[in-house]
């Protein structure tokens, strides 16, 4: 009896693994939520505001003369960590702009209680914003130009500050009212 040659044999084995992987995913349910843990505010102070930092950061310190931490592992700054210098800013830039995806996210809620305006128009440009500036800071890092972080740090800035004027507006003389979170009037 003739054995089929390898090529035959590999063909069925994707094939199989095709099928088996297509139907696993036919009995997975469509559009499954995914859970939200935190608040908008919770998400921007722990995920955006340290990211955006970094990119500041290199702005005014030139980040491969930045000096490990004594345990790299075990640092707080991510200039200082193992992952340190310009590789926490590229690695800051690609997760800001990836951070983008968790803003679209439905059901988070904003500090006054209210929905994230994820269907509003304006909330899509503005987070698009942000994943345009984060991309456009990861591509800036890649060179370790620091003139060039400059300048796209104010693309990040901007894109912050366009999204703050409308769903984030200050309290009575400038002080941070959480009830004003989100507002759009």
């Amino acid at each position: 009896m003739r054995k089929p040659p390898v090529t035959i044999l590999v063909s069925v084995l994707i094939t199989s693994i095709v099928g088996l992987g297509s139907q696993l995913l036919a009995q997975s349910p469509p559009n499954a939520a995914i859970p939200v843990h935190a608040t908008l505010n919770q998400l921007m102070r722990s995920v955006q505001f340290p990211l955006s930092n970094v990119i500041f950061a290199s702005q005014a310190d030139e980040p491969a003369s930045i000096k490990r931490a004594p345990l790299p592992s075990a640092a707080t700054d991510p200039l200082r960590s193992v992952f340190g210098g310009w590789q926490a800013v590229e690695n800051s830039a690609l997760a800001l702009a990836e951070s983008s995806t968790l803003l679209m996210l439905p059901g988070r809620v904003c500090a006054n209680g209210s929905p994230v305006p994820v269907q509003d128009a304006d909330w899509v440009r503005f987070v698009q914003g942000l994943r345009t500036a984060g991309t456009e800071a990861y591509r800036a890092a890649q060179s370790k130009s620091q003139a060039k972080m400059l300048e796209v740090s104010e693309q990040v800035s901007n894109s912050c500050s366009n999204c703050h004027r409308v769903y984030r507006r200050a309290g009575p003389e400038g002080a941070d009212d959480l009830t004003n979170r989100c507002k759009l009037n």
